[in-house]
């Protein structure tokens, strides 16, 4: 069925005619991030072009391309990849749901504790085990190269009062992206999910259309949602904000295994540079909160205790409405235990 939809958004960008043409003899990267050049998105695009272009010898150049310029949605973007068009894209888990609706699974809420366990997880096996899910569900053509970080956890931000526990998103119209996730998500808690694309939200928060948003606070700070009357976060850190970073996989193979092995240790410094970025501008993106009449809560334990116990049918509702859900849930566990023991015997050798 995923495939199915691939082809048909393939056929798609045929009948609009592709530009095609002989490539330069030096290889040049195409990549495109929805996004600007304030985002964590775009620090670690700069860190992967100057690694591979070095590290080739100039062989390897990478042009970027922030914005829509080259494309504006997820499954045109995805399309892109598998036609040629555009060879390298970055999207969040709603972008790309589409086509590959279990990487939604990092969207499902209270799996993991922080950073460090967040991160052993998206460096390990985990993250490869997705790249076979998403090559045999796209006939080979898109490949999951790395997964990053797009603004650090995702917390309750809204227009009118302190939550401090579920019941107390009962009504209020939170803003969602296009993804049955986090609409499911919110229904559940109480709340009303109102789908919104990312440049609207700020006018919908200014007129009321929505009252609350799920973000972290880089971005809330960055689209200055403060003036659109935001003033309260609660730092609950439901979900990790992962970046879902792709390559057509046809561009991909056409590289040497020496030109392969550049672009692979590229996403790498770029993995670790979006992990890295959102933990240095949330001190001045939280202090700008803050100066701008912003209140910051953080539940206690309990609270977020009653947070986890209220989103239960969250989970049966993964595991039996998305394609794969059932195995990409066991294999995410799975990762996210293994991790925290690691994180967890660290902490305990290193206090020793």
């Amino acid at each position: 069925m995923i495939s199915k939809t691939l082809k048909v958004l393939l056929l798609a960008s045929a009948l609009a005619g592709a530009a095609g043409g002989a490539f330069a003899q030096d290889i040049v990267l195409r990549a495109t991030a929805n996004s600007n050049e304030s985002d964590e998105d775009y620090d670690g695009l700069v860190v992967f072009k100057n690694y591979v272009e070095n590290a080739s010898n100039g062989q390897i150049g990478v042009e970027l391309f922030i914005g829509t310029q080259l494309c504006a949605k997820g499954d045109e973007c995805l399309a892109g990849l598998a036609d040629g068009s555009i060879d390298i894209y970055i999207s969040t888990s709603g972008g790309a749901a589409g086509l590959f609706p279990y990487i939604q699974v990092l969207d499902l809420p209270y799996l993991m504790s922080d950073d460090r366990v967040a991160e052993s997880v998206l460096e390990g096996d985990f993250t490869r085990k997705l790249r076979d899910m998403v090559l045999e569900d796209s006939d080979s053509k898109i490949r999951l190269m790395t997964i990053g970080n797009t603004g650090g956890w995702r917390n309750y931000a809204n227009t009118r009062k302190r939550i401090a526990a579920p019941a107390d998103l009962a009504g209020m119209k939170m803003r969602t992206v296009p993804a049955d996730l986090p609409q499911t998500l919110a229904t559940t808690l109480g709340a009303a999910p109102t789908p919104i694309p990312w440049p609207e939200l700020f006018t919908s928060l200014q007129t009321g259309v929505v009252e609350g948003t799920a973000n972290g606070i880089t971005d809330i700070m960055s689209m200055k949602f403060t003036d659109a009357g935001v003033k309260y976060l609660t730092l609950d850190g439901h979900s990790y904000m992962g970046a879902f970073w792709w390559m057509g996989n046809d561009r991909f193979n056409s590289l040497t295994d020496t030109q392969k092995q550049v672009v692979l240790d590229g996403f790498a410094a770029l993995q670790q540079a979006t992990f890295a970025s959102p933990k240095r501008k949330e001190i001045q993106a939280y202090a700008d909160f803050r100066a701008a009449g912003g209140e910051i809560y953080v539940p206690s334990a309990e609270e977020k205790a009653a947070f986890k116990a209220a989103v239960d049918p969250v989970f049966d509702w993964f595991r039996n409405n998305v394609a794969r859900g059932p195995e990409v849930l066991d294999l995410f566990n799975a990762a996210v235990a293994e991790a925290q023991a690691k994180v967890d015997a660290d902490r305990a050798a290193d206090l020793k």
